[in-house]
């Protein structure tokens, strides 16, 4: 197995601090949250920012200060958010992958988002990869299904992604796959030989599909994009604490943490 590659979401377009109050907001809020996770063990940080009011945005000035603000302290992947919130448009969601982070994410369909819908049409799609490719970034393919997978390879197809592909598995989603280890399976037997993958598990299912991914040689998201809880009613004090504790499931199945450098070379980033 690769070594285990963790990416910490911190802060998400949908969770306030009303839900939790350690919610990182502004961008030195982030950005401290950010160097936490790394000196914990992350390696990639998923990164959505906000305004001050908590509202999502997608402003290429506030994710250039955000990002700015973590590269001055440490070396961790910077992965963007091109989903940015339910509602927006295309020209929206693609303005911070003008500033060249080495990742950013592809979601590669639409699908429902709670009482939402989270809409990719094919345009989109094209698009997105389009852009992330004129500016070198390596998009991370977010499947909230397996029809998603599918589309994924059409873009290879279409000469608007490259292989080796790697995919985050978005799963527990109302609308979305259901967060079991059987789901997990088949969505891992179902992508190109040589890809990577990284599940992120919503809510009460981040940790037993995490510890799954660990066993099965894939990677792990965690932090309160996904899961404000540390235990059932129990609030998470950090999104660190939530890297701490995958961790420490990978030094119990003898699975050592990658580096920023490492995570690099596993996903093939220049």
């Amino acid at each position: 197995m690769d070594k285990l590659i963790i990416t910490a979401a911190l802060t998400g377009a949908e969770v306030t601090r009303e839900l939790n109050p350690n919610l990182p907001i502004t961008p030195a809020e982030i950005a401290a949250a950010a160097v936490e996770c790394y000196n914990s063990g992350a390696s990639i940080v998923h990164l959505h920012v906000r305004n001050e009011d908590q509202t999502p945005t997608q402003s290429a000035k506030v994710f250039e200060e955000t990002i700015n603000r973590i590269k001055d302290q440490c070396n961790v992947i910077i992965q963007v958010s091109t989903g940015g919130a339910v509602g927006m448009t295309a020209e929206e969601r693609l303005q911070p992958v003008a500033l060249r982070p080495e990742m950013a994410t592809l979601s590669t369909g639409s699908v429902n988002f709670g009482d939402d819908v989270f809409l990719n049409p094919p345009a989109y799609l094209e698009e997105f990869a389009r852009v992330m490719k004129e500016h070198g970034v390596k998009p991370e393919i977010e499947a909230f299904d397996v029809g998603m997978i599918n589309n994924a390879l059409q873009l290879v197809k279409k000469g608007l992604i490259d292989e080796p592909l790697h995919f985050d598995f978005v799963m527990g989603v109302p609308g979305g796959i259901p967060g079991t280890v059987k789901n997990l399976l088949h969505m891992a037997e179902s992508i190109p030989a040589g890809s990577t993958w990284t599940v992120a598990g919503m809510g009460r299912t981040e940790l037993p599909l995490g510890t799954a991914a660990v066993i099965m040689g894939g990677h792990v998201r965690v932090g309160f994009e996904d899961n404000i809880y540390y235990t059932k009613g129990v609030l998470a004090e950090s999104n660190a604490q939530l890297v701490e504790r995958i961790v420490r499931v990978a030094e119990i199945h003898s699975r050592p943490v990658a580096t920023p450098d490492e995570a690099r070379a596993i996903l093939n980033l220049s």
